[in-house]
């Protein structure tokens, strides 16, 4: 299933993981990485090692929070514009993946998916 996700942002050079880094960045930003950690559920070395990658990519930022010793993370411009132009292919992966299984199967594998 990953693989129609990321067949379908390769046209922004993005695979599944990276594109829902963005998103969960976007909602919160600016947010910690320990934060970040946390809603995603993946250890905070993990995220910035997955955030260091996107900084690369000149998608995200990182700098220091109020506290000066948390590392925070936000999108950049180009992040933002990636993440508008990534939305049409995501939908157009979950529109494959809903047809393949059907409204009801795939709607008990969100389910399952949120479950976890």
């Amino acid at each position: 299933m990953t693989s129609v996700y990321d067949d379908a942002l390769q046209p922004i050079g993005l695979n599944l993981a990276q594109f829902s880094l963005l998103r969960h960045i976007a909602r919160d930003e600016p947010i910690s990485m320990t934060e970040l950690g946390r809603k995603i559920e993946l250890e905070r070395s993990t995220v910035s090692r997955n955030v260091k990658v996107l900084e690369g990519m000149g998608l995200a930022a990182t700098g220091s929070g109020k506290d000066q010793r948390e590392a925070v993370v936000e999108l950049t411009e180009n992040g933002h514009r990636i993440l508008i132009d990534g939305a049409p292919l995501w939908q157009a992966a979950q529109d494959k993946i809903e047809a393949r299984l059907g409204t009801d199967a795939a709607a008990q594998l969100e389910d399952l998916l949120l479950a976890l």
